[in-house]
This record gives structure tokens, sequence and C-alpha cells, in this order.
């Protein structure tokens, strides 16, 4: 087996090996995003790695740095039929290797929470379980409103105040989806949230006796719907609220934000805990199906 850095020429290879993968749940999304999701070969900060076995792409992951000491891994694929003969394992420990090289002390991936396969896998390879989140969406309307005694204010430091001491930050383990790349976590700080006010939004909810609730957006990127429509979607790195009320107040915030960005679409990650979750229900957002699930790997040990 050799491991080595992808490149553009492995597209069709790719594309072959990821063909059945996901079939019943559409499809795999690689080959769509495989030439903007491949590094320049000069990027310090990510690293694209094949393993091949006679010739033939057996795997690929990809591994980044999201910050001065957390690393990020993702798209892990192996081919059927190279599985059950270590690809997995080889590539992921070419990841790790990668990242100790430059500092990182704690690895991160997302698996969906249906993919049992994947699961195994990385517990097998030393992740152990973090936190789990779900995306819920709405719609952005310039109109949108919340319970009359809410005001929304932009104070990264109250924000940060708020995040700090909720049961979502405690639940996440601090973590919220990274600016920096896409279906990635990495620790909030309250600088993220001074930048996030410079450069993007932060959003806060303030009741009569103080803070609410919080998010700040994280990104904006446009995507392919399933019909073939481009879309604009406002992401917001996480939602955080006292109730059901705060909660409605602060999708309300964030859908007239998207709405000043002409997005189409909203996306926010909230822990996945029963008052959460059906806190959200009960606000009048679309959840997903299914939670997501971050394991972590100690790179120290």
């Amino acid at each position: 087996m050799n491991i080595r850095r992808a490149t553009h020429d492995d597209y069709e290879a790719v594309v072959e090996m990821t063909s059945d993968i996901w079939a019943h749940r559409g499809g795999d999304y690689l080959p769509d995003i495989y030439h903007d999701w491949l590094e320049d070969e000069d990027d310090p900060e990510t690293k694209t790695f094949l393993a091949t076995i006679d010739g033939e792409a057996a795997g690929i992951v990809q591994a980044r740095l999201l910050s001065p000491d957390e690393a990020w891994f993702q798209s892990l694929r192996v081919d059927p039929d190279y599985r059950r003969r270590g690809v997995a394992r080889r590539l992921t420990e070419a990841c790790f290797e990668w990242a100790r090289d430059r500092d990182a002390r704690i690895g991160r991936a997302i698996i969906f929470s249906w993919n049992v396969a994947s699961l195994s896998m990385a517990r097998a390879i030393g992740f152990e379980p973090v936190t789990e989140f779900r995306f819920v969406f709405s719609e952005p309307d310039r109109d949108a409103s919340g319970p009359g005694e809410h005001a929304v204010s932009s104070d990264p430091a109250a924000a940060w105040r708020y995040w700090s001491r909720s049961d979502a930050c405690e639940h996440l383990r601090g973590l919220g989806l990274a600016p920096e790349e896409s279906w990635a976590m990495r620790e909030i700080t309250s600088a993220d949230f001074d930048r996030f006010a410079d450069e993007s939004a932060v959003l806060v909810v303030e009741g009569p006796n103080g803070t609410l609730g919080t998010a700040y957006r994280s990104r904006t990127f446009h995507r392919r719907t399933d019909r073939g429509n481009e879309e604009t979607v406002a992401e917001y790195g996480v939602g955080a609220w006292d109730d059901v009320d705060a909660a409605r107040s602060l999708f309300a915030a964030m859908a007239r934000d998207a709405a000043t960005l002409e997005a189409d679409r909203t996306r926010i990650a909230i822990p996945e805990t029963a008052r959460f979750v059906s806190d959200a229900a009960a606000a009048g957002v679309e959840l997903a199906e299914e939670p997501d699930f971050v394991l972590d790997v100690d790179l120290v040990e």
C-alpha cells in the first residue's frame, strides 16, 4: 500500500472509488466538489492523502489545521473492494503524523449518526466520542419577529459571556462550526466573537433581566440543490438560548440577518438534546432528520 498526496489527476479514480458509497442516500458528494475541495500543493494547512494498492485508488482522506493546535480530519473514504485491508487505519495514521508535525494537540471529525461503519472504524482507530449536534433550517425573512419584550444586539462581549456559561456550550464542549471549513467544528473563543462581530454577524437576544441567547454567522456559501438549482446559504455556527421564546427571537434575528445577504436559506447548528431540539421544533424551524456526532483523538498521547 502506498500513501501519497491526492492530485487533480486522481479525479476519475476517486469518482470510480466512491460510485457505490451512500447510494441509498443519493450518492457521495465528494466527486461534485473534488476539484474545489483539493488544496494547492503549497498549502501548509491542508493535505489530502490518497491510498493506492497495486496502482489503484483504495481510499482518500483530508487533514486540515483549524487553529494552531486543532486539526480536522474529513471525507475518509475506502473503496468497497479494499475494505478490511487496513486502508482506513493507514490513511488516518498519515493524518495524525501530518498534524503532529504541525504541533496540533487534538484532532476531530464529524460522522453522520447513521454511518455505523464509520463510527465503528473511528472508535477502533482511537477516536473518542465528544458531543452531538443537529442542523436546523429556516427561511430568510426581513420582517421576521420574536416576542416583543426581546431586543437584539450585536455585542460580542455579551455574546461570549452568555455562550461560555450556557448549557449549549457545556454540551458542545465549547465547540462551534468553524468559519474556515465546511462541516468542521473547533473551539470558539472570545476573540472569535470579536472577529465575527467585525466580519460577519453576532446576534444577542436581550430580555428585561439580561441576555437570553446568542448565535454567530460562521459563513455564507453557495450550494447546488437536489433539483440542480444554486442557492445561497447563511450558516450560523451555534445557537444557544434560555427558553422557547428566546429561541423564537434568536431564529427571527437570524432570518433577518440572512435576508440582508439575500440568502435563500439558513442553516444553524444546535445542541442535540431533548430541550434544544424540542425548543427548536416549538419555535417553528425545520429540523434535520438526524444528528451528527463529533469525535476526537488526543494527538499528544
